[in-house]
């Protein structure tokens, strides 16, 4: 499968991967969100999930994420369950998304939160944006409401930045503000795509 126009954003909990989501969008990139989709498999697959995780993880009916997450942060055989259950799913939908934007002959972004940990898709181009695991920390804390074991888990739960930062192909540093942000943003969009564009 050969999806040239495909540029993998990705990076870890808490380092604001989801702003540079949105600034992409407000500079009309089109994005691809893993996370929406699997908030969608997961709906889809709640036969498959309530099997493996007893009815404790339902309220009103439905999947209560953080219940769910609770239990898979804290138990590694757990999560990979969930993983085995909702990945190829996910990975499905993405594929299919990208198809249909590969026509267009433009670059588009796949906000893949785990690109690297399921090492299952076929994208070679990927925008990683780093944060220390200081301000991943503080940033997780203020904006969930965790504690700082929760934290680690999560963080431990992943790949370190510090690993993906040596694999990516370009890397956004995002210690500074959202202004920073925007800035390195706008250069990487002007200054790197256009010279990736140009030899594909």
């Amino acid at each position: 499968m050969n999806l040239k126009y495909a540029i993998v954003l990705t990076g870890g909990i808490g380092s604001g991967k989801s702003t540079v989501a949105s600034l992409l969008k407000l500079y009309g990139y089109e994005v691809v969100c893993a996370d929406t989709i699997a908030h969608e498999m997961l709906e889809q697959a709640i036969k498959e999930v309530i099997e493996v995780f007893g009815e404790g993880i339902l309220e009103q009916g439905k999947i209560n994420r953080k219940k769910l997450g609770e239990l898979v942060f804290s138990d590694k055989e757990k999560r990979l369950k969930l993983e085995g259950i909702l990945h190829p799913k996910i990975k499905a939908k993405i594929l299919e998304q990208a198809t249909i934007l590969e026509a267009k002959k433009v670059p588009y972004f796949l906000d893949i939160p785990l690109f690297y940990e399921t090492q299952n898709y076929p994208f070679q181009e990927v925008l990683l944006i780093f944060v220390s695991q200081d301000i991943q920390t503080q940033r997780i804390q203020k904006r969930d409401g965790l504690g700082l074991e929760a934290i680690q888990a999560r963080i431990n739960a992943q790949m370190s930045l510090e690993e993906k930062k040596k694999l990516a192909s370009y890397v956004i540093d995002n210690t500074g503000s959202l202004e920073d942000l925007q800035r390195e943003v706008e250069k990487y969009l002007q200054e790197y795509l256009g010279d990736y564009l140009s030899k594909l």
